[in-house]
């Protein structure tokens, strides 16, 4: 006879029955251009939720998101007041434990994350779709440079990390954003849509 841990030991039942959109890929893939674009187009549609990051640098042009300095950043995580957590560049970075809520709801949460976070996530989700978003390196580097951000050592490391590896996951889509952004923006729409619309 198998005798069944006790209750606290468990394992906690995954969040659902909502979905998150995880958006992955390597710096200067157009990632946050891309969620920009499908949150214009999903603006009417209350069940997609574009939660703001926490960050550990100022929001700027290309970023918009929320900040803490590393002490309080450090609180937040001790604290387990995150629902994912990583570093990253010398930054720390997180979503908010808010989305657990608006998943459990029923909503589609769709955020721009670290693959390092990924297998976090689907311990955590019921639902996880993960989009992964690409470019050929000539145009990576031509990106990463026009921030303005880095130097070219810098970016350099950042794309030596552009060809780390995906875990397993069991809902990929990849995006190959080349050209029209627009283009791109509408895939990620389309499979945002798609979800929202199964959790009817």
């Amino acid at each position: 006879m198998t005798i069944p841990p006790p209750a606290n030991d468990r394992v906690p039942a995954r969040i659902g029955p909502g979905a998150l959109v995880l958006v992955v890929g390597p710096s200067g893939a157009g990632k946050d251009t891309l969620i920009a674009g499908a949150r214009a187009l999903l603006a009417d549609d209350d069940r997609v939720v574009f939660p703001r990051r926490i960050v550990t640098r100022p929001p700027d042009a290309t970023e918009d998101n929320d900040t803490l300095d590393e002490a309080e950043f450090d609180i937040l995580v001790r604290l387990d007041r995150a629902a994912l957590w990583w570093r990253a560049h010398g930054l720390g970075y997180a979503l908010p434990r808010a989305i657990d809520e608006a998943i459990g709801a029923g909503r589609i949460v769709v955020a721009n994350v670290s693959r390092r976070v990924v297998a976090d996530a689907l311990a955590r989700y019921a639902r996880v779709t993960v989009v992964f978003v690409t470019a050929p390196p000539e145009v990576l580097a031509a990106r990463i440079a026009a921030r303005g951000r880095e130097s070219g050592a810098a970016i350099a490391e950042r794309l030596a990390r552009s060809s780390e590896a995906l875990p397993a996951v069991p809902s990929l889509v990849v995006i190959q954003n080349v050209g029209d952004p627009e283009v791109g923006a509408q895939r990620l729409a389309d499979v945002i849509g798609d979800l929202a619309a199964a959790t009817r």
